[in-house]
This record gives structure tokens, sequence and C-alpha cells, in this order.
């Protein structure tokens, strides 16, 4: 059963959110490039797939289109993917000053 969780921030630019959860959960995050996500960070690990990314992309008009519109005021969003709920992921997650769950689905 797939979980996905989203996390946001308005503390901590996709650089440096990067490296907060990497020092905290000793993950490798990947640089990617996507026409639609603009730039992001990708690592699979144990716990599942983590991606971060700037909530702002950029649009085709050079205007900044927003990848989670129902948090405009979020700057850094943190996605998850797990196969199974993570209790001890969350635990950890939350220790991250100024990151903030933002949602939860599970089918």
């Amino acid at each position: 059963m797939t979980q996905h969780d989203a996390y946001g921030t308005c503390a901590h630019s996709a650089n440096e959110l990067v490296r907060l959860v990497t020092d905290l959960l000793e993950v490798t995050f990947t640089e990617r490039e996507s026409d639609y996500r603009g730039i992001y960070h990708v690592a699979d690990g144990d716990f599942g797939r983590m991606e971060i990314q700037p909530n702002p992309i950029p649009g085709d008009d050079d205007q900044a289109d927003l990848y989670a519109p129902e948090h405009p005021t979020i700057q850094t969003l943190l996605l998850i993917t797990t196969p199974t709920p993570h209790p001890a992921l969350q635990s950890s997650l939350s220790s991250i000053n100024g990151l903030t769950h933002l949602n939860h689905e599970a089918p």
C-alpha cells in the first residue's frame, strides 16, 4: 500500500533542505532537471523515494507557476513515497526546524 507525504518549508531553499535531510537520514540525493518541474533532487532508499524541489517552478511565460498551488506560501517541497507507513521517518523529519507536514495520501 503506497503512501505519499508532502512536507513544505519557507525557511529553507531546496539546496539547504537537501543538506539537512542528507545529514539527518544519511541519504544521497541526485540533482535532476525537468521542463515540468525545473531543478529537483531525488533520493531512493530503504524507506522509498524522496524528492525535494522548489514550489515555484519556471513557467513558459517567464512567470513562476506553483507546483503545489494549494500551498502558495511554501517555497520548498519535500515529497515522499513509501511502500508502507513509515512513522520513524516522519518522526525524524519533524526534527527539521521550519519543515511542516502538508498532507498524507494513502489508497
